[in-house]
């Protein structure tokens, strides 16, 4: 068993929303419930009378109550949750409207921006009297081509107060990556800032702005929002109008937050595309709402007078659940640009400044974070600092001991793991439990996730595919462009009918703690044994020579070989002598199937626009198959380098 990190006080325990959540219950339904892997099974028992409790615990505003919570749990997919409910999303999201700080915005070593509940309220009221103005309506499409800020935030729940639904895109997304997203849905209105900043650098919007007009007839409207100038040249885009001349000059308005089904259309989010155009997936704003409210609420214990932050841009279903802070009233950072300028502790001075309580990141930042050599413990106050959260990728055993190390030993690491097709967490922070090494805490509250083993039997204590064997609210309703859920059926359900398959490999063990593997399809085969490339990452990590590496699994001689491509630091050459040491110690400390046939450097390990390693671009393209879809990525230019490498062709 992996080391216990850190363990919450009984006073830290009773003080948490997990507490009062199981007091709730109890109450509720004549429970005993006394700790959360009882919560946990009970509320994978009970799903309907779960999710009411989470309804009720987080006063949902609704106009109409639920008929019922779910009409079947056999339909797996096709459940639907909450018949009969009328309610809004926005308006979930808007229930205070006080003086406190509802967002602060930090650019790149800009001054920062705060909007109190009340002025994020009437910006709102604002943003939506024009849509409604330009005849936007429930169901049709509005669109962010936006960075961090606050307006995108402003756009989306303004849009959503009248039925509309969102969809967004970073803007370091290429031209024909945003065509490929908001060209499939056909949107009415596109909020879009004239550029951005980089690593102290502006880069500019307006031009791809300008095909994006001649490329999606359905804009009706460009709404651009000035923020590296404050005067942009917008003649070029015929349909351009700047934010603050768009938005109404009316003060006192009143939203009328228009009252829907559960089940309406709230937001559209996107497959990373790397094997064909982007699969278009439709989320409901009642699942996604109480999703939301769940995992920040209960697992990650997000209260009133807490401060969140979580490093994402508009691409990444992150900011879609940081948002949803908003419905619990607590102050939101949102943070544009580089994480690391003007320099490594850029983002733990913003944490001390704005007293930061709950800090989200990514596992891959921590890395990085960790071989700059800046102990950000030792050089800010980080008193008011109770957790830090980690996705994108498995976190190591070292990135977790860092954290501890170096940030600050008395918090509780959450590693969490989900999807952007749940918008939402498999695996994720129990405020109430400790925290081992190299795990995630818990499986999420009324998620039946398991561990399947090549039979499609659940296991305990060795590694399997991870599944959900019954529904749970957040679910897409469906595809876009899939009128007979086939692209939705074989997404999830062509493994195992009526049953999620997620496509990760994960371990659940004894006392409820998972790791993850690395993706399932990413797996390898050497000799026919299943091995993650997460327990090879972790061991790579372990020397600062190396920045960054990717493993394959190579189809040769009618068996399957571990490659290792290793990009170096600053300069640095992979010798004989890093060689034979990575494979001594993955053969020591992993086995030796873990042992890589091939090491080889590379000048950059491409990733999709969402941050995320593309093994399986990179294993198609040294077996000399087509990557279709290279505007899914980050840095394409990275991939050519491994078409033909020599090596790779010989023993």
């Amino acid at each position: 068993m992996s080391n216990v990190l850190w363990q919450p006080s009984e006073e830290r325990i009773k003080q948490t929303n997990m507490y009062r959540f199981i007091a709730h219950v109890n109450r509720r339904h004549g429970l005993n419930i006394s700790d959360y892997s009882e919560l946990y099974q009970w509320s994978v028992d009970k799903i309907p009378d779960f999710w009411e409790a989470v309804w009720e615990f987080t006063e949902i505003k609704a106009s109409r109550p639920y008929d019922r919570v779910v009409d079947d749990l056999s339909k797996m997919p096709g459940a639907e949750w909450f018949p009969g409910a009328r309610l809004n999303f926005a308006e979930n999201l808007l229930r205070y409207r006080d003086e406190r700080p509802a967002l602060v915005f930090q650019g790149e070593a800009q001054a920062p921006v705060t909007l109190t509940y009340a002025e994020l309220y009437d910006e709102v009221a604002r943003v939506a009297e024009s849509l409604k103005a330009v005849g936007v309506q429930a169901g049709e499409r509005v669109v962010g081509f936006m960075p961090n800020m606050h307006q995108s935030i402003i756009a989306m729940l303004a849009a959503v107060s009248l039925g509309a639904t969102w969809s967004s895109c970073s803007p370091d997304f290429g031209i024909q990556g945003v065509l490929d997203r908001f060209g499939q849905i056909a949107p009415k209105v596109l909020f879009a800032a004239e550029g951005y900043f980089f690593k102290g650098k502006r880069l500019d919007c307006l031009e791809r702005l300008a095909e994006i007009e001649k490329q999606i007839p359905s804009i009706d409207k460009i709404v651009v929002v000035p923020y590296t100038q404050s005067a942009p040249d917008i003649s070029g885009i015929s349909k351009a109008v700047m934010f603050d001349d768009f938005k109404s000059d009316r003060s006192d308005l009143k939203i009328e937050f228009v009252q829907l089904p559960a089940s309406h259309p709230l937001y559209i989010m996107y497959s990373s595309g790397t094997t064909g155009l982007p699969k278009c997936m439709v989320q409901s704003a009642g699942g996604i709402l109480i999703n939301h409210l769940k995992e920040l609420v209960l697992h990650t214990d997000l209260k009133r007078d807490d401060v969140i932050f979580y490093f994402t841009t508009c691409g990444w279903m992150m900011w879609n659940w940081l948002t949803s802070s908003l419905a619990v009233g607590a102050t939101v950072v949102l943070y544009e640009g580089n994480p690391f300028y003007p320099d490594e502790g850029a983002l733990w001075q913003m944490a001390q400044d704005r007293k930061i309580s709950v800090f989200g990141t990514s596992a891959g930042y921590l890395a990085a974070l960790k071989n700059t050599g800046l102990v950000p413990g030792n050089k800010f106050d980080l008193s008011p600092l109770k957790a830090v959260l980690s996705t994108g990728s498995p976190l190591s055993e070292e990135g977790f001991e860092f954290v501890y190390d170096g940030i600050k030993s008395d918090l509780q690491l959450a590693s969490i793991s989900g999807g952007t097709d749940l918008n939402g967490c498999f695996a994720l922070g129990n405020p109430m439990g400790p925290v081992y090494s190299g795990e995630l805490q818990c499986r999420g509250l009324g998620m039946k996730v398991e561990a399947f083993d090549e039979t499609g039997q659940p296991i305990i204590g060795r590694q399997g595919e991870l599944v959900c064997t019954a529904p749970f609210p957040s679910m897409p309703i469906y595809f876009w462009n899939d009128s007979d859920n086939s692209k939705y059926n074989s997404a999830y359900f062509d493994v195992y009918p009526g049953v999620w398959r997620h496509g990760d490999y994960i371990e659940i063990n004894a006392h409820g703690g998972v790791k993850i593997y690395g993706r399932s399809d990413t797996t390898l085969n050497p000799g026919g044994v299943r091995i993650g490339t997460a327990e090879i990452y972790r061991r790579i990590e372990e020397y600062d020579d190396i920045e960054d590496s990717l493993v394959v699994g190579q189809n040769w001689k009618d068996d399957v070989r571990v490659v290792l491509f290793v990009k170096m630091a600053g300069g640095k050459t992979l010798t004989d002598e890093l060689i034979n040491a990575i494979r001594k110690n993955l053969r020591a400390n992993a086995s030796p199937r873990h042992v890589p046939a091939k090491i080889i450097q590379v000048p950059d390990i491409p990733y999709t626009l969402n941050m995320k390693k593309v093994e399986l671009a990179v294993k198609n393209m040294i077996e000399n198959k087509p990557v279709n879809n290279r505007d899914a990525l980050k840095n394409p230019e990275a991939l050519d380098f491994y078409a033909g490498i020599e090596t790779l062709q010989q023993d």
